[in-house]
């Protein structure tokens, strides 16, 4: 059955969340589910996360899925408030171990366990009669995964961002150009009509949010993906462009929210 997609754009933080499922079937995934929150008050904001609920309940689909592409450092992750209501595991990558242990001084201790499955390196598993693979595309972090569907579509994380935005920063503890470098060449080795969707846009003034992109656009048009492109040349150009860039504004509260810091 084909792929359906439902895309939500929180622009408080320039997130995407997605609902994946196959057309005329109930069982369906949220893909990088956002909760909004204003470090003013300390008060998290449920409203995207509302919307999906509603998206889900009323289209008659069963959340089974709540899967993250990695460790959020600019957002809560809404994958826990999702589960209270509407049941579902949640999903990451097996190296989320890595990023646990390299941030348990700054933001831990880490008393809560957030995940259900513990994704391997291109594990396959399904949704209804969707064949999804965890394709390990590390660089942002060690441990992102990106969720290819019916070899057709993929939900690539922070690996890229729409072409005139160009990629992830690796400037995160356990972050590597040279692997972000490696995964993005997996990725644009699909085929040219790959649907891509994106888990975050920064659009410039008069263009609205892109949810999606094809690898042919990605490969004519990423500004930081140029034709001939070699792996030095990208490693240094994230390099400096990273010495370059603020933290995030949500990073502390991300992070201990999304790794399971005690309250």
């Amino acid at each position: 059955m084909p792929a359906t997609v439902r895309s939500f754009f929180d622009p408080a933080t320039s997130s995407f969340t997605h609902v994946l499922h196959a057309r005329g079937q109930a069982p369906c995934a949220v893909i990088d589910a956002v909760l909004g929150y204003d470090p003013a008050s300390g008060r998290t904001d449920t409203r995207l996360a509302d919307a999906v609920t509603t998206y889900i309940r009323t289209s008659g689909l069963r959340l089974d899925w709540l899967l993250e592409t990695h460790v959020h450092a600019d957002h809560l992750s809404a994958a826990r408030y999702l589960r209270d209501r509407l049941g579902g595991r949640i999903g990451i990558g097996a190296r989320v171990w890595e990023v646990r242990h390299a941030l348990a001084g700054r933001y831990g201790p880490f008393d809560e366990e957030p995940y259900d499955h513990l994704f391997g390196a291109d594990e396959p598993f399904r949704i209804g009669s969707l064949e999804i693979r965890a394709l390990a595309v590390p660089g942002h972090t060690p441990a992102d995964i990106a969720y290819q569907v019916d070899g057709q579509l993929v939900f690539v994380g922070d690996t890229l961002f729409p072409p005139d935005v160009g990629t992830a920063r690796c400037d995160f503890p356990g972050g590597s150009a040279r692997a972000l470098y490696r995964s993005l060449r997996r990725l644009l080795e699909l085929p040219p009509q790959t649907r891509l969707f994106m888990c975050h846009d920064y659009p410039p003034p008069g263009r609205a949010p892109v949810s999606e992109c094809t690898v042919a656009e990605q490969l004519a048009h990423n500004i930081h993906l140029r034709a001939g492109l070699d792996e030095e040349a990208f490693v240094q150009m994230r390099t400096r462009r990273d010495a370059t860039l603020a933290a995030p504004r949500l990073l502390a509260p991300s992070l201990r929210a999304n790794l399971g810091a005690r309250p």
